[in-house]
C-alpha cells in the first residue's frame, strides 16, 4: 500500500465507505472517452441490468492501482458500465477483507474485491455467505525482503523480522518449507516504511511484490526477494465476490460488471498512465501516481504471466482453489475447507468469452 494512501486511517476510510462517498470525486476525467448509455448492449439486456438498480463495488484497498481496483475504476471512467446500462458505485475499501466480505454478505454492497482466493475461503469458513465469481492472478502476492548478503533463509534464525501485524501465512509456510526455525525469529510490528530494512532496524521484512520492493528500488536500494511460490506455496491475487442473492436475481448485471472490468483491464494493459490517472482523480490529493503506475505494471504482469494454459482472464480454477484450501487447512487457518461447489460460480467468466476473446459489445 502506498504511504500516501495508508495515511488515511481505517476509521476514516470506513466512514467514507458507509457514507457512500467515493473519496476524491468522479474518477472520470474530461479526456476520458465516454461511451453512450446502452451502446454496448441490447435493449432487452439493458432493461435487465437497469432493473438491478445501483451496484456497489467495494475495492480491496482505497484507490490503489492494483488488479481488481484499477480496472473497475477505469471501466467507470471510460464509460464501460454506462455502455452496459449498469449503475455502478465504486467505494473505497479499508484493506480489511473480512469487512468487505461482511458488507457483501449483508447486501450493503453487491460486489467486492478480495486479496485472493485464500481470503474468500477463510471468510466463508468463518460463516460469511459470499460467492466467488472471478479470480485474476495465480501466484502469492506476499514476499519477504532481506539485504543481498542473506543467501540462505536459515541465516534469519535469531534475527528480527518486521511484519504488519501478523506473519503472512505464505511467508510462514515458505520459511518452514526451507527448514527455518520460525520460533527463533523475533517478530516485530512495523509500519509501511520499508526503509526500516535498509537502515538495519530489521533483518527481514514482509511485504507485497507490487509495493515495498518498488519503493526501495525507486530509492536506489538493492534488496533480495524471497518468494513463496519458489518453495511450492500456493496463492492467488484479486478475487471478486458477489452477494449470492444478488447474483441469483440479477445474473446479467454481475456478468456485465465483470465484462466491463475485463474490457478495462485489457485497455489498461497498454494505457497504464491513463488508467492510473483516473485512480488519482478519484483518490484526490496525496496520491503517488508514479508509484501506482509501477504497482499496476507489476500486478498486471503477475496476472498475465500466471494465467493457466487453456483458461481465460478472470476464470476461477476449482483445482487451484482446492489446493489453496488444503494449504490453509494444513497451516491451521481454517478448521475445514468449505465446499467449493457452494463457494464458487465457475460459469460466469467463461460465458463472457468466445474462442478465447472477451465478447464486447455484450449480447
Amino acid at each position: 500500500m502506498t504511504t500516501a494512501l495508508r495515511a488515511l486511517a481505517p476509521a476514516a476510510a470506513l466512514a467514507l465507505l458507509l457514507a457512500g462517498c467515493t473519496g476524491g470525486g468522479d474518477p472520470a476525467t474530461p479526456s476520458a472517452p465516454a461511451a453512450a448509455k446502452g451502446s454496448a448492449v441490447s435493449p432487452e439486456r439493458c432493461a435487465e441490468n437497469e432493473a438491478a438498480g445501483p451496484v456497489t463495488y467495494v475495492t480491496g484497498y482505497q484507490y490503489q492501482a492494483s488488479a481488481s481496483i484499477l480496472d473497475p475504476l477505469a471501466a467507470e471512467a471510460l464509460g464501460y458500465f454506462d455502455a452496459l446500462c449498469l449503475d455502478v458505485r465504486i467505494q473505497p475499501g479499508t484493506g480489511e477483507t473480512a469487512q468487505n466480505a461482511q458488507l457483501v454478505a449483508a447486501g450493503t454492497a453487491q460486489l467486492s474485491s478480495m486479496s485472493g482466493g485464500s481470503d474468500v475461503l477463510v471468510n466463508v469458513a468463518n460463516g460469511v455467505d459470499v460467492k466467488a465469481v472471478a479470480l485474476f492472478g495465480h501466484v502469492p502476492i506476499a514476499t519477504l525482503m532481506t539485504k543481498p548478503d542473506v543467501t540462505d533463509l536459515k541465516q534469519l534464525e535469531g534475527t528480527t523480522l518486521g511484519q504488519k501485524g501478523a506473519l503472512p501465512v505464505a511467508i510462514d509456510a515458505m520459511l518452514r518449507a526451507d527448514g527455518v526455525d520460525v520460533a527463533s525469529i523475533k517478530q516485530v510490528v512495523v509500519g509501511f516504511d520499508p526503509t526500516v530494512l535498509v537502515r538495519g532496524q530489521v533483518q527481514s521484512l514482509t511485504g507485497y511484490k507490487s509495493n515495498e520492493p518498488l519503493t526501495l528500488e525507486a530509492l536506489g536500494e538493492d534488496v533480495r526477494l524471497w518468494n513463496p511460490e519458489d518453495y511450492g506455496v500456493p496463492g492467488s491475487i484479486a478475487a471478486t465476490i458477489a452477494n449470492p442473492d444478488f447474483l441469483a436475481e440479477h445474473p446479467t448485471a454481475v456478468q456485465d460488471f465483470l465484462r466491463a472490468q475485463l474490457h478495462a483491464f485489457e485497455h489498461c494493459e497498454t494505457a497504464a498512465e491513463e488508467c492510473v490517472g483516473y485512480a488519482a482523480q478519484a483518490a484526490g490529493t496525496g496520491y503517488d501516481t508514479a508509484h501506482n503506475v509501477d504497482v499496476w505494471t507489476t500486478e498486471e504482469g503477475l496476472v498475465t504471466s500466471t494465467l493457466p494454459a487453456g483458461q481465460v482472464l478472470g476464470q476461477l480454477d476449482p483445482a487451484a482453489m482446492q489446493t489453496e484450501g488444503d494449504f490453509l487447512l494444513r497451516m491451521g487457518q481454517v478448521k475445514a475447507v468449505p465446499d467449493l461447489s457452494r463457494v464458487l460460480d465457475t460459469t460466469v467468466v467463461p460465458a463472457l468469452y468466445a474462442n478465447g476473446a472477451l465478447v464486447w459489445p455484450a449480447p
